[in-house]
């Protein structure tokens, strides 16, 4: 294990990922270093939506797939690509290194008053695997295609890295620094559970962060466009929480051809099927029904919020972003994986399922309960990793002149019609592991996007792309976030 101030290779330009055809979709291997796009010239870009989309290209180019097995290539590559970007306009970037290749990158930029509380702004650079046969284009080209940058990362979440890189790199150079200090951490290992990455960091680097007491990062700040054709914005302010777990059935070995009651794959199977089955009652919580009210008033509707098909139906009408909204609403658990047998006439003595539970806030006692009651005998439960769910407060915020203000502002200032609302996140993002530093994290990765764009569909999805306007957009509502936050 590694750490340490980032020293770059040389002066000259940062080194860019080379494009790799399309037929070399491999997701280990050395990471060229020939530019993509031109080199930094003498005149440096003032704006950063002129470098946004260079930077989302060449970070998706960089190949750092995380299987969750600790096969893949780790984040080393995007690690030193990022940090040298930083250290070519003046930061001093640290690379911290927890296993080999597993890399993350952080580093302080001092604000107009620092004395002021920190403001934490983390991504992480690794994405989940991609399989090129199902896409259109080579999901590691960053190729641009009907004005979108397409491949893996570019919504989970390379495209907020390139944004909060261009915008950070154009206000050094110009020297203009943020509001308040700013802590920039890019994260390795987020995308199975973030041990490697925020939890190295948290557990033995957490003096990295003192001072920080609100946070932004992914998912939130993305436009939705109803079917009145009222924009949305919806700044991610809540999580559920995370509970993967692996069910074990054991039953008597035997062989298949003769009677076996007592048969652990059948008793794996009532137990999968009693979850897989169960219907989670419905129950909103504070960031949920703010939404849901405030999104029935703008569509002019009266809703039941204890008639649950009438809760549906209105988020329904958030068109494809209703699947992530829509599992917020109640706990989920689904089986992702089975394991049982080794022969076709061979009876198992044990069976086993890995299931993907979800739980909202304040609910994960009420949660596990329910699976221990529902589990058939013979079979027993594990924990492979779980974590925390967070909410924090929006309503209380409004009008107090803080963070949840300010990104209200921002986005409003850049669009006028702009409507926006928190929103709670199905899945999960390293700011679970930062809540444990008390820092309060906000999904801030503004975009403004085409009607229609199932944006939420892409997250871990094929032909995941990001517009070019949309990237551009995020610039501009970030660099004014950086003066007001």
């Amino acid at each position: 294990m590694t750490s340490g101030r980032y020293q770059p290779a040389s002066s000259g330009p940062v080194p860019r990922p080379a494009s790799r055809g399309a037929a070399d979709t491999r997701d280990d291997g050395p990471v060229s270093t020939e530019p993509t796009h031109a080199a930094p010239s003498e005149d440096p870009p003032a704006d950063g939506r002129d470098e946004v989309v260079g930077i989302c290209q060449d970070l998706i180019r960089i190949p750092s797939v995380n299987r969750g097995d600790g096969s893949g290539p780790g984040e080393r590559a995007a690690a030193e690509y990022v940090a040298g970007l930083l250290a070519e306009v003046g930061l001093q970037p640290e690379v911290f290194e927890s296993a080999p290749g597993r890399a993350s990158v952080v580093a302080r930029w001092e604000g107009a008053d620092p004395g002021r509380d920190g403001l934490l702004v983390h991504g992480h650079t690794d994405v989940v695997p991609a399989d090129a046969a199902d896409w259109k284009v080579d999901p590691f080209s960053g190729e641009l295609l009907d004005d979108c940058v397409w491949g893996r990362g570019a919504v989970d979440m390379k495209d907020m890295d390139a944004m909060v890189l261009a915008v950070v790199r154009a206000r050094v150079r110009a020297g203009r620094p943020p509001a308040r200090p700013v802590v920039l951490a890019f994260t390795a290992d987020e995308e199975a559970g973030s041990a490697l990455g925020a939890g190295y960091l948290v557990d033995h680097h957490r003096d990295l962060f003192d001072g920080c007491t609100e946070g932004i990062s992914e998912v939130g700040g993305f436009s939705v466009t109803l079917d009145n054709d009222r924009r949305l914005y919806l700044v991610q302010s809540a999580e559920k929480g995370i509970a993967w777990l692996r069910l074990k059935a054991t039953g008597v070995a035997g062989h298949g051809s003769m009677i076996q009651r007592d048969n652990a794959v059948s008793t794996l199977a009532r137990a999968v099927t009693a979850l897989a089955g169960h219907r989670w009652p419905l129950t909103l919580t504070p960031t949920v029904r703010e939404l849901l009210t405030s999104l029935a008033d703008l569509l002019e509707v009266t809703v039941d919020f204890d008639d649950e098909e009438a809760v549906r139906a209105l988020v329904a009408r958030l068109g494809p972003l209703s699947r992530m909204v829509g599992a917020t609403l109640t706990h989920t658990l689904n089986p992702t994986m089975l394991q049982a047998g080794y022969k076709a006439n061979v009876v198992p003595a044990q069976a086993t399922a890995t299931l993907d539970g979800r739980f909202l806030p304040g609910g994960e006692r009420d949660f596990l309960d329910t699976v221990d009651r529902l589990l058939p005998p013979g079979v027993v439960r594990e924990t492979i990793h779980s974590d925390v769910a967070v909410e924090e407060p929006w309503t209380e915020q409004l009008g107090s002149g803080g963070l949840v203000d300010t990104m209200i502002a921002c986005l409003t200032d850049a669009d006028p019609e702009a409507t926006v609302l928190p929103y709670t996140m199905s899945g999960g993002t390293d700011g679970k592991v930062f809540s444990r530093l008390g820092i309060a994290s906000y999904g801030f990765a503004p975009l403004q996007l085409p009607p229609g764009l199932d944006f939420s569909g892409m997250f871990h999805g094929i032909d995941e792309r990001v517009p070019v306007d949309a990237l551009r957009f995020g610039v501009g509502v970030l660099d004014s976030f950086f003066d007001r936050a």
